[in-house]
């Protein structure tokens, strides 16, 4: 399985896993569009009144994958997310958070909760 078909299947694993977890699915792979300077999201999810934008990581050991995320990713998912939240005005009243979720073949999975 080469790098793009396994993000993809990290992807799918961290929405099942999400889904099962009672998050919903709001947009997967949320492109900003030309001209934002902003982003992707890898997926939107919800559960109750709090809107989560979730970046999926792959990597070998959970604690290169934690290490992922660095912070010029964070802006950019940060942005991704004041132009997802603009468009979108039926979430101005919920929580915002942004977790990762950490994909680890061949079979470790790793939710973090608020991680910037």
């Amino acid at each position: 399985m080469n790098n793009y078909h396994a993000g993809h299947f990290a992807e799918k694993i961290a929405r099942w896993f999400l889904f099962f977890k009672g998050y919903r699915l709001i947009a997967q792979n949320y492109i900003t569009g030309r001209g934002t300077n902003a982003g992707e999201v890898d997926l939107i999810v919800c559960r109750g009144k709090t809107l989560v934008f979730v970046e999926v990581k792959k990597r070998s050991s959970p604690e290169r994958a934690a290490y992922a995320v660095l912070p010029a990713q964070q802006r950019r998912i940060r942005r991704a997310a004041e132009v997802f939240l603009a468009k979108h005005p039926q979430f101005k009243d919920y929580n915002i958070r942004f977790d990762a979720f950490l994909v680890c073949f061949p079979c470790r999975f790793l939710h973090l909760i608020s991680v910037f």
